[in-house]
């Protein structure tokens, strides 16, 4: 079967013909800001198992969001997919979705990880850790996201800029956790222990470790996998060098993200929507998340990928992400005041 792949850039404002398919057959019309040339194999297995054709257009979430909301009801999206809580509730507050009842959904992903309401589903997590110098320190020199204000690391942190979405919903569980204002202490506190202007993607940040330049510094954990697995002899230095830090275990436990989907608010196709989203929550389509980008399957019980498996005993946060989302707009608020850039 043929998939149509189509750039958002080149399709805004234009007319979309998606949903047509071979002569007889089903057809699922997903818009995704999933990035990953490993999806491919979600979809191969769902039109195996289904028969059911996953034409898919790719592009920025915030371009997408907006392309649903600019083509209302003539819209051809089926399902919306996209990575990070912040992200989904922006969709979901520009009306984007329609509630899922679904037995399946209800029983397999775990209620962290789903909108109270059913609007969009978590299928994957990705966990956001402290990486150390290991050739400055001999073992772990913190516990806690915490302590990435103490003033001991004056000088010695490395973190994205404060536009990056897994740095908001960072922010966005501290504020769950402690409040506003003891939050914007922390900011302030972290953005007087950086060392370096905010620059950079998360491998650059563990490269900052691997170079001495950074102490401590703040990444997603498959960013760390991908350079432990590297064909390159110098990423796989660069993660010998990373030592890694699962915080907050001996509290709420390390902050976690989502890859999450929703149905679209009248999809022209909703039961190959929901049969999608089901699938989604198999063993095998969780495997395949999980194979694909080293991401953490979110239905429990499900071994991950093998590079992946050491970290399977940490304690993850059991704050909702909807509650990620809710708070985004006064993270972002607390990050300026910091001036975290």
């Amino acid at each position: 079967m043929s998939r149509m792949i189509h750039s958002t850039a080149l399709l805004i404002g234009v007319g979309l013909t998606v949903g047509v398919s071979v002569a007889g057959a089903q057809s699922l019309n997903l818009y995704t800001a999933r990035h990953y040339d490993s999806d491919d194999a979600l979809y191969d297995a769902f039109e195996q198992r289904t028969g059911i054709e996953v034409n898919e257009l790719q592009g920025d979430s915030d371009q997408l969001i907006e392309r649903i909301r600019r083509e209302g009801a003539a819209s051809p999206a089926d399902v919306f997919m996209t990575v990070d809580a912040a992200r989904l509730q922006r969709a979901e507050e520009a009306g984007l979705f329609a509630p899922t009842q679904s037995d399946v959904l209800a029983e397999r992903i775990p209620d962290p990880l789903r909108d109270p309401d059913n609007l969009w589903y978590g299928f994957s997590e990705r966990v956001r850790i402290i990486f150390y110098d290991t050739e400055q320190y001999d073992e772990a020199p913190l516990e806690r996201y915490e302590e990435l204000a103490d003033p001991r690391f004056k000088g010695e942190v490395c973190i994205r800029s404060s536009n990056n979405d897994y740095n908001q919903s960072l922010v966005a569980s501290m504020i769950a956790e402690h409040g506003v204002e003891a939050t914007e202490e922390w900011a302030n506190g972290l953005v007087n222990n950086m060392a370096r202007s905010p620059q950079g993607g998360d491998t650059d940040q563990i490269r900052g470790v691997a170079s001495g330049e950074c102490g401590v510094a703040v990444a997603n954990h498959y960013y760390w996998v991908r350079l432990s697995l590297s064909d390159s002899a110098g990423d796989r230095a660069v993660a010998d060098r990373a030592g890694l830090i699962f915080p907050n275990q001996d509290g709420r436990g390390t902050h976690r993200n989502i890859g999450g989907a929703g149905m679209v608010e009248g999809a022209p196709h909703p039961d190959a929507a929901q049969q999608f989203l089901e699938f989604l929550a198999t063993d095998e389509a969780q495997k395949l998340f999980s194979a694909g980008n080293n991401e953490f399957p979110a239905v429990e019980g499900v071994e991950p990928v093998a590079a992946i498996q050491p970290f399977t005993g940490n304690k993850f946060d059991d704050v909702n992400m909807s509650v990620l989302g809710d708070n985004n707009a006064e993270a972002v608020r607390v990050m300026d005041r910091a001036g975290w850039r």
